[in-house]
């Protein structure tokens, strides 16, 4: 046999024993990819039968209430001109919507509406009496006939306004000790479909206000809450102003157009445009006696917590900007009261003037009626 025949087999051979080897390598390999998956199966079934005997029992999920608060930042008023817009200064107030309030549910007040009706409450106490000779040792049934006493004697009593049970807004009766600087807007505590009147007693006499909770629910909640808080309580109207018929207050830090104000900005009610002629702000407000006015500055979003009351015709003169958002109005008793503070005025400053003597707010109280 020749030599090249010979490395030809030895060649040969070595490639089927490579061969056999590779197809022994693979078997081996599918053996144990076989086995681990056997394996696997066994540990998954292991491991469900284990969470099944963990689980016997069990009833249910527990439920989790999420709550979750938006707030608004606070805004930035700058010192005012000549106009009413002299009002409080603080950060940008940024654009997230104002909590939406929440109320108490009907089912709150049931045992009120017992007492509605005299005739309802006597059924009820016979209802209940005739349940106690059914069982004379039921105690919850003479319980139940001294409520409906109760709710009968107080029929009389004026209907309460629901309102939000946010636990950040002040309480409805107002608050002992004034409270004047917030972080942020007010937390939503109206209702919007009540009747809202505040009424303002200053040294000069007192002022009721209607307020228009529906139409302007952000700009009646900041002065129903602030009020509520105490914030106008022990300030003055400390400014006069003949020429455009308005008298100022609502600053309890300085009791001066300066004033720092709450700590925020609220939205304007409604956005106001921009006029193309002039480049400013204009508004849909138009001004006449007996008005109850928010102050701003210039810019939007800039008012805060002053206010001004409109005492004659000449608060017309404002109706070219018309921003100055009205949230109020006076009966002719309360205008009478304004007209004659306004009569204090002596001229002086950059603001037109201030009353001859102090006029005081002794306090701003809100009445709420559904």
């Amino acid at each position: 046999m020749s030599t090249a025949k010979r490395t030809r087999q030895r060649q040969n051979r070595s490639l089927r024993r490579a061969a056999e080897e590779e197809l022994a390598r693979k078997a081996a390999t599918a053996r144990r990819v076989k086995r681990i998956g056997i394996l696997a199966t066994i540990a998954a079934l292991l491991l469900v039968g284990l969470a099944l005997w963990q689980n016997r029992g069990d009833d249910g999920d527990d439920p989790t209430a999420i709550t979750d608060t938006a707030d608004l930042d606070p805004g930035n008023n700058d010192p005012g001109n000549n106009d009413p817009a002299n009002t409080d200064s603080a950060d940008p107030l940024n654009d997230a919507d104002p909590p939406e309030p929440t109320f108490p549910t009907d089912d709150d007040n049931d045992d009120n509406d017992d007492g509605a009706d005299g005739t309802d409450d006597g059924d009820d106490a016979t209802d209940d009496t005739d349940s106690s000779s059914d069982d004379s040792g039921d105690d919850t049934d003479d319980a139940d006939i001294a409520d409906d006493t109760d709710d009968s004697s107080s029929a009389d009593e004026p209907a309460t306004l629901l309102e939000s049970d946010n636990p950040d807004c002040p309480p409805v009766g107002g608050v002992a000790t004034p409270v004047i600087d917030f972080d942020d807007q007010q937390p939503f505590c109206i209702n919007p479909t009540g009747n809202y009147t505040a009424v303002m007693d200053t040294s000069e006499g007192t002022m009721r206000f209607s307020l228009d909770a529906s139409q302007l629910p952000v700009t009646v909640n900041n002065f129903v809450t602030l009020a509520r808080w105490g914030y106008y309580d022990n300030t003055t109207l400390f400014r006069t102003d003949p020429s455009i018929d308005i008298i100022q207050g609502g600053s309890p830090h300085t009791n001066s157009a300066s004033d720092p104000g709450p700590g925020y900005t609220i939205p304007d009610e409604p956005a106001f445009d921009i006029d193309p002629d002039t480049g400013q702000l204009t508004g849909p407000y138009r001004y006449e006696p007996g008005q109850l006015v928010m102050a701003r500055s210039s810019g939007r979003d800039a008012a805060g917590a002053q206010f001004f009351i409109t005492t004659g015709p000449n608060a017309s003169l404002l109706d070219g900007q018309g921003t100055y958002v009205i949230f109020g109005d006076t009966d002719s008793a309360g205008l009478e009261v304004a007209q004659s503070i306004i009569a204090l005025h002596e001229p002086g400053g950059a603001l037109g003037g201030a009353p001859s003597r102090e006029v005081r707010v002794n306090s701003v109280t809100i009445e709420a009626t559904p």
